[in-house]
């Protein structure tokens, strides 16, 4: 993917970011995904600044799936029911040369029900300021500030991968 596209995912990500989820938005609502850190872990990657994608996403990204979403990582195919959580933290750096988590920046979801989310390849997608199921931040925005991005991602919209 080239530099200026990643710069236009970030932007709309951080769009959707700025304001909270409208009520009654196009997308149906998405349920905060409660017990998501005993799911199966996928991966963790640390965008350090000097990335592309700094502005928007820099910090610890934990990626989990539930069981569902794992076979699809397995086939490369995901069914309806599959939920993958993305999970951000700022990190610090220690004087020892640690890096630790701090704060989450985020907590965002995809959701596979391809009859509730036709428009959006099938996905639905959302996100919560601080990791606060008070607080959506994408709502009716889904289609551009998160499947505008996901729809560059093969196979199935999903850009992580299975690591076995």
């Amino acid at each position: 993917m080239s530099e200026f596209r990643r710069h236009v995912m970030g932007a709309a990500a951080t769009l959707a970011l700025l304001a909270p989820a409208e009520a009654g938005s196009a997308q149906e609502a998405i349920a905060f995904p409660e017990g998501y850190r005993s799911w199966h872990h996928v991966k963790s990657m640390l965008i350090e600044e000097g990335h592309p994608l700094f502005a928007d996403f820099g910090g610890l990204h934990h990626v989990y799936a539930n069981d569902v979403a794992r076979r699809g990582y397995e086939t490369g195919s995901f069914e309806d029911g599959s939920v993958i959580v993305f999970d951000l933290l700022a990190v610090e750096r220690t004087a020892d040369n640690a890096v630790v988590e701090k704060e989450r920046k985020v907590l965002a979801v995809m959701v596979r029900d391809s009859a509730r989310f036709a428009a959006t390849g099938g996905w639905g997608y959302e996100a919560w300021a601080g990791g606060d199921p008070a607080k959506p931040v994408v709502g009716e925005k889904a289609a551009e500030a998160c499947h505008a991005c996901h729809e560059q991602a093969a196979p199935d919209y999903v850009f992580s991968e299975w690591r076995p």
